[in-house]
């Protein structure tokens, strides 16, 4: 398989990762203190543990990507994610968007072009 093909699934499964840990941590609550039994209330939630399924299906596809592509064009493409979850949780969840984290997105995107190039 194209290798950029599974380095972008990879950034995908990354960023579906982090998206249903967040809503599964959601549904948890908040959390005072750090113990086991909190542990065990985080980890065991569906979403949060599909999200950590996620980020090692996400792994495995990023290990098959670095067989064939330079890990100084690989990794930086990860700064996608940065740009993805943002706008993802704007429109989706709702979370302030405000013009710096715009224009951050904006710089972050440019620099992922410049390592493209």
């Amino acid at each position: 398989m194209d290798p950029k093909i599974m380095l972008f699934f990879a950034i995908f499964a990354a960023v579906t990762g982090q998206i249903l840990m967040k809503t599964g941590l959601n549904q948890v609550g908040s959390i005072s203190g750090i113990n086991l039994s909190a542990f065990f209330k985080m980890i065991f939630n569906p979403l949060v543990f599909s999200g950590i399924a996620s980020y090692g299906i996400g792994f495995i596809a990023y290990l098959f990507a670095l067989t064939e592509l330079p890990q100084s064009f690989a990794y930086p493409m990860f700064a996608l994610g940065y740009a993805i979850i943002p706008i993802f949780n704007w429109v989706v969840m709702h979370e302030p968007f405000l013009v710096t984290r715009l224009v951050g997105i904006v710089i972050i995107l440019a620099g992922v072009w410049l390592v493209s190039r």
